[in-house]
């Protein structure tokens, strides 16, 4: 008995897995140039991970150190 549920299971479910899903199509926006807030950002943001970030550890809270040294990660 229970192959024969297994198999009709099988096949009822056969036409369920045959369709495809509906895809909606992609909304057709036009290209928006970025923002130029986000370009000077990207533009100041310098990468400092190979300079030496030890005069950080020399303020005097841990606040203010991790605050200093964020800026070489």
């Amino acid at each position: 008995m229970k192959p024969t549920v297994l198999l009709l299971a099988l096949v009822l479910a056969a036409p369920a897995w045959a369709q495809a899903p509906e895809q909606k199509p992609a909304p057709q926006e036009a290209a928006k140039p970025p923002a130029k807030e986000a370009t000077k950002t990207a533009a100041k943001r310098h990468r400092r991970w190979h300079e030496d970030a030890r005069h950080c550890l020399e303020l005097p809270t841990n606040t203010e150190i991790i605050k200093c040294a964020e800026v070489y990660l």
